[in-house]
């Protein structure tokens, strides 16, 4: 058994059985890798075949250097200069690039064993992650967005009624609007539970002279690496 996962299927010169078995089980996993990445995300079909053609890529760059890694690396290294030409991706993307240009290592030394106990470890991990509720933002979270007269003194006017809805909530940001004839507050609060969010706005209503007011979920963020 530890043999069968450690050992490589390569021996001496590469013959057409091993590099369609190899190739094979790239695209494979491959494929894998792009169902994964589909799961709780949006995608497009473009990426998803770019994280199936990666693995059978990379190890065909590979074994034609006859193993040697650091070529290897050197000329995928050249390849990934494109990166720089696209847009930025989200950390998720980068990490998922990355995982295919890994089994596409391991499957290019001949090591399937490896790359396929190697994905499903990795697998588990991401899925475990992902449907556990770890990093996700809290159910009642939301930006609130409230437009008041210039004169209108905000840093207090509003304290009671925040206090009374939220569990917590912080003041973000503050700009001019109208030619500066009006202010616009955003707020990122936490609602208590059970609490009406009309009867929130109405209150707050009361105190910014009707004017306007929206109260929204906060738009997933998009880390850049």
């Amino acid at each position: 058994m530890h043999n069968y996962i450690s050992g490589s299927i390569l021996s001496g010169t590469l013959n057409v059985q091993s590099l369609l078995i190899c190739s094979i089980t790239s695209v494979i996993l491959g494929l894998g890798i792009g169902f994964l990445y589909r799961f709780r995300n949006t995608y497009n079909k473009g990426f998803l075949l770019t994280l199936t053609l990666l693995p059978p890529i990379v190890q065909l760059v590979i074994m034609m250097v006859n193993g040697n890694i650091g070529a290897g690396m050197a000329v995928a290294g050249a390849f990934s200069l494109v990166r720089f030409r696209s847009v930025p991706g989200n950390a998720r993307d980068i990490t998922n690039i990355f995982f295919a240009m890994a089994i596409g290592l391991t499957t290019g030394m001949g090591y399937l064993g490896l790359a396929i106990t190697f994905f499903i470890f990795l697998a588990l991990v991401e899925l475990i992650f992902l449907i556990s509720p770890l990093g996700t933002e809290k159910e009642g979270v939301r930006i609130l967005r409230m437009t008041i007269p210039e004169n209108l003194d905000y840093e207090n006017v509003f304290d009671e009624v925040l206090n009374y809805f939220t569990e917590s909530y912080t003041l973000q940001s503050v700009r001019t609007v109208n030619l500066g004839s009006l202010f616009e507050l955003q707020y990122q609060v936490e609602l208590k539970d059970g609490e009406s969010q009309k009867e929130f706005i109405d209150k707050l209503r009361t105190r910014n002279g009707n004017l306007t007011i929206s109260l929204s979920r906060p738009f997933p963020s998009r880390e850049e690496l």
